[in-house]
């Protein structure tokens, strides 16, 4: 499997379409507790589900990712021996400094993992450690879940 290389550009606002803007509208009101479900959120934004799904994982306002230092991570990872504490080294490698970590008990041959990290002192990008990250053969998936001071 090919490396997919990822690229990331920062576009002003009013150049992205209606569906990235409500995007970003949702997850506002999903990160404030404003709505109880992603149903409640797009519907009161005018936003497909669908749409909302689409985009959720690839936009996120420049000014909170690059203000924060401190960052949650979401993961499915494969239930094996090693797979966390592999997840874990990544991360130490990269100089984020682990602040919680939260896991499920495996259902189907994955769990969830949580992390909270303070990246203030790592030596490599978030955008980096994501990538690194994706490259790690027991996780499924990753996601920023919110970036916080």
């Amino acid at each position: 499997m090919s490396e997919k290389e990822e690229n990331f550009y920062l576009i002003r606002s009013d150049f992205l379409p209606d569906s990235m803007r409500k995007t970003l509208e949702v997850k506002e009101l999903l990160a404030r507790g404003k709505v109880a479900s992603v149903f409640e959120a797009v519907k009161q934004v005018g936003l497909s589900r669908s749409a909302f799904y689409k985009y959720r994982d690839a936009i996120y306002p420049f000014k909170r990712v690059m203000n924060e230092r401190i960052i949650t991570l979401f993961f499915h990872l494969d239930d094996r021996a090693g797979a966390l504490s592999n997840l874990l080294t990544t991360v130490a490698e990269a100089g984020g400094n682990i602040l919680t970590i939260h896991q499920t008990i495996p259902l189907q041959g994955k769990a969830n993992v949580t992390l909270s990290l303070n990246v203030e002192e790592m030596q490599v990008e978030i955008e980096e450690l994501m990538v690194m990250i994706k490259n790690i053969p027991s996780i499924e998936k990753v996601e920023i879940l919110s970036a916080g001071g």
